[in-house]
């Protein structure tokens, strides 16, 4: 009988263009689409229009009080060939999203697949003592603590004791010390949403297919991980590559309170530090929209290339 249905609709589907057979379709999951229309309705008021914007924006001089007057590509030319700062910033952002984007991935996925092999309840209290910093509103107090320029900061305070220096060193004045330390402090910090969906993948994994790969030939357990658990958990992996890629791109709150606004010789200067100094400080919205355009693109960019090597995983 279901047989014959689907058959049914498939022939009946022939007979209708894709518009029509859509709407048939709506019509007749029309409760579905009440149950999401909320959430559609703001993602669009709040994602899509304000990303839409922004790119018309972009071609635009516009300074929140006045019409905005197109200038067309005179922001981008303004860009990539007048704006040195901006080079800076995207020296910065690419160093950084390099080194944290994949670290941290590498690190959640590993420090997920360890705590999955815990006990329910030592698993449940590590990931507490892991996923931690991630929620910390306040973690770069830790950090300033710690590397404080004075004789009372930790580091100091021991190099000292070690005779390693003879004097402070005030660790966020010197460009040479600002980048490592924002990158550890990022670090520190990732294990966040990414972590946790990467233990419900390996927590919904089949065990049956373990059994079925040691018939086939598998024969530890880095093979298990290759070629069982990565290909079970790709949606989880996507969603990991996701938020790495945003997180290390986006990452700014952390580096202006460790280090200021603008930080000493520009040294972890981002295209999100400035774009807020465009948009937040001098209302620029124009220019500051073109900085925002340029940053989406890299941004899909990234997650185009990751789509495409996370399909590779298992072949």
């Amino acid at each position: 009988m279901s047989q014959n249905t689907t058959k049914k609709k498939a022939v009946a589907r022939k007979d209708m263009s894709k518009l029509q057979w859509t709407l048939k379709e709506m019509k007749r999951n029309w409760a579905g689409y009440v149950m999401i229309a909320p959430f559609v309705i703001l993602f669009t008021l709040f994602t899509v229009c304000p990303v839409l914007l922004s790119v018309v924006f972009s071609f635009t001089d516009f300074n929140m009080l006045q019409v905005p007057n197109f200038v067309f590509l005179d922001n981008y030319a303004r860009l990539f060939l007048d704006d040195d700062i901006f080079l800076i910033a995207c020296k910065n952002t690419f160093i950084f999203a390099c080194i944290v984007g994949p670290a941290s991935y590498i690190m959640s996925l590993m420090v997920a697949w360890f705590i999955n092999e815990l006990s329910p309840k030592i698993r449940s209290l590590v990931t507490l003592v892991f996923y931690a910093p991630s929620i910390s509103g306040e973690v770069y107090l830790i950090w300033k603590t710690l590397f404080s320029g004075d004789a009372y900061g930790w580091a100091n305070a021991w190099l000292m004791k070690l005779q390693i220096i003879t004097e402070e060193i005030n660790w966020f004045e010197k460009a040479e010390y600002v980048m490592p330390l924002c990158i550890i402090v990022a670090l520190w910090q990732s294990l966040g949403t990414a972590f946790l969906s990467f233990i419900a993948g390996l927590q919904g994994i089949d065990r049956s297919l373990y059994e079925a790969g040691a018939v086939d030939g598998i024969r530890n357990r880095w093979q298990e991980l290759w070629y069982i658990t990565l290909p079970s958990m790709k949606p989880q992996l996507m969603f990991g590559a996701i938020m790495s890629i945003t997180n290390s791109f986006g990452f700014g709150s952390v580096v202006t309170a460790l280090c200021g606004f603008p930080s000493v010789d520009y040294a972890a200067h981002t295209i999100m530090h400035h774009l807020n100094d465009y948009g937040s400080t001098r209302f620029e919205i124009g220019y500051s929209s073109t900085i925002a355009v340029v940053l989406f693109a890299i941004m899909i960019s990234a997650n185009l290339l990751v789509k495409k090597l996370i399909s590779k995983v298992g072949k």
